[in-house]
């Protein structure tokens, strides 16, 4: 086997051990390459099939072209698709691009709360019905109890403190020294009753494995990541008002696989278009206190 045969055997070994210990699992679909490629995987794992629930926080500040392309897959691949949101915040106009509050403040409301709010069932939210093509209230409410999440260690520096099996408090609250020791492919999946649990199939991946793997397998992403002739491409995707794109000619698969290779990119970190990354630390603060 190459590499890309061992990661993706791994990441599926680890997609179905979860699948096989733990109940009430969903998928986290932010709509980006990383999780998009974990889809994949859990396609290729499950034989075509995805047996538990994609779960998307909306912002309701992504990009348009971020919500057409979730729903278009939605429909082609017949997900089971849950839709969860900080109604209450964004009512009130508690968000960064109506200026109510900071970057990061508008993250933790409309990200980590709606997350946490999601997964715990107390907050309504909605499901994708197949027969009507329409998003409507989920009448199944039991809270997840365990989580798949697109995390590679490469990233972003809070992330290399993961593991691939990753608990977290009651209240999904993630205590980093905390986390259980893994050895090789010994994975801990044996935890208190009432523990919430993150899984992490991609740990060992990296952007440049990512790409790859995506021409490898002809995966359908999403046109921000290449230029479409302004000389510019997003790296990384978020809500609108706090990503820019990056200056690059890349149009392919295959052409961002020659920059990253080629070090063009080198000296520019990959979330360095996330502008709430640079406002104290954001992210590592939005994941102890329960965000992806």
């Amino acid at each position: 086997m190459n590499h890309l045969d061992e990661l993706e055997s791994i990441s599926v070994h680890i997609l179905r051990e979860a699948y096989a210990n733990f109940k009430n699992l969903g998928m986290l679909w932010s709509i980006g390459k990383d999780s998009t490629v974990m889809l994949w995987l859990a396609r290729k794992a499950f034989f075509g099939h995805v047996p538990f629930p994609l779960i998307h926080v909306d912002t309701h500040f992504k990009i348009p072209e971020m919500i057409a392309y979730r729903d278009r897959l939605t429909r082609e691949w017949r997900l089971n698709m849950v839709v969860g949101e900080n109604t209450e915040a964004l009512a009130a106009k508690q968000t960064f691009p109506d200026g109510g509050v900071d970057r990061l403040a508008c993250c933790k409301l409309l990200k980590t709360q709606a997350l946490k709010d999601t997964l715990s069932g107390s907050r309504p939210r909605m499901r994708f019905n197949h027969l009507t093509h329409r998003y409507e209230p989920d009448t199944l409410t039991d809270p997840f109890t365990g989580i798949i999440a697109g995390v590679r260690a490469d990233e972003e520096g809070s992330r290399s403190k993961e593991r691939y099996f990753s608990p977290r408090d009651r209240s999904n609250e993630w205590h980093v020294g905390e986390q259980p020791p893994e050895f090789w492919s010994q994975y801990k999946t044996d935890f208190a009753p009432g523990t919430h649990l993150r899984i992490h199939p991609l740990l060992d991946w990296t952007e440049l494995n990512i790409w790859e793997y995506i021409q490898r397998e002809n995966i359908p992403t999403v046109s921000l990541y290449y230029n479409q002739g302004d000389g510019k491409r997003y790296r990384s995707l978020g809500c609108y008002p706090c990503t820019t794109p990056i200056d690059s000619n890349a149009r392919t698969a295959e052409e961002i696989i020659e920059e990253l290779r080629g070090g063009k990119l080198s000296h520019v970190a990959e979330r360095s278009g996330r502008a709430q990354d640079k406002d104290g630390g954001g992210l590592e603060s939005l994941r102890k206190e329960g965000y992806m």
